[in-house]
């Protein structure tokens, strides 16, 4: 019995199948039209779909998704396993909430700083009583490299590489220094502000480049580039 948790997020759409609790493959899509997703779900056709969405999508796909599985899609009143007890609940997304119920899943009753590196970076905070308290966004690693382009006047667009100088030689390898290891630097500072007030608590790494930057922390931290899909998982099986 296949479960499919769709994220579609701001910039890729993308997909992972599971049989029971074992994840099997990632898939990602060009657009959200059902005739393009609607193969996929030929393939496996899944007895449960859950949806994280933080896009516009195509409203169509959500019909699509009811019939051919239970489906379900991510809101605030997804039923989870924590509580939000923040000034507006309504305005968490439905990332940050599969990230969560990821957390609380794996480390419950403990404290839990989940770094997404996405399109934005997301700090999530979910402390021991498994209460999300919230955290901080701030740009993404495409998004500082597009920005320092579109807002200067001779700046080019660089693309990430990850053999790069600490000190910057040139135009392009500054640029990467300064916003690879800005990020570097971002993250670090962030979970000793943490520290500072909660103590012992721990920190997970998430999206497709968890891997490289968790390896040039000055922290101890947990890379799971899956731990989304393992939120949504978990969450298809309270709400499907």
């Amino acid at each position: 019995m296949f479960t499919i948790c769709f994220d579609f997020g701001n910039t890729r759409l993308k997909a992972a199948v599971f049989s029971q609790q074992t994840y099997i493959e990632e898939v990602a899509f060009s657009d959200d039209h059902p005739n393009t997703i609607l193969p996929f779900l030929e393939k496996y056709h899944p007895a449960k779909i859950i949806l994280s969405s933080v896009i516009n999508h195509n409203i169509e796909t959500e019909a699509l998704f009811a019939s051919r599985g239970s489906f379900h899609k991510l809101s605030i009143d997804t039923k989870a396993n924590f509580t939000t007890p923040v000034s507006k609940p309504s305005t968490i997304g439905a990332d940050r909430i599969a990230l969560a119920t990821a957390a609380v899943h794996y480390f419950p009753h403990q404290n839990n700083l989940i770094i997404a590196l996405g399109s934005c970076i997301t700090y999530n905070f979910i402390n021991q009583y498994n209460q999300f308290l919230g955290g901080a966004i701030s740009p993404g690693l495409d998004m500082r490299f597009k920005t320092l382009h579109e807002n200067t006047a001779k700046l080019p667009l660089i693309e990430k590489e990850w053999n790069i100088p600490l000190i910057g030689y040139d135009t392009k390898t500054n640029i990467q220094s300064g916003v690879v290891m800005g990020i570097v630097a971002e993250i670090d500072g962030f979970i000793e502000k943490y520290q500072q007030k909660y103590g012992k608590f721990n920190a997970v790494l998430t999206g497709g480049n968890a891997t490289y930057f968790a390896s040039q922390l000055k922290y101890k931290i947990f890379a799971d580039v899956n731990f989304l899909f393992k939120g949504m998982f978990v969450l298809s099986e309270l709400n499907n």
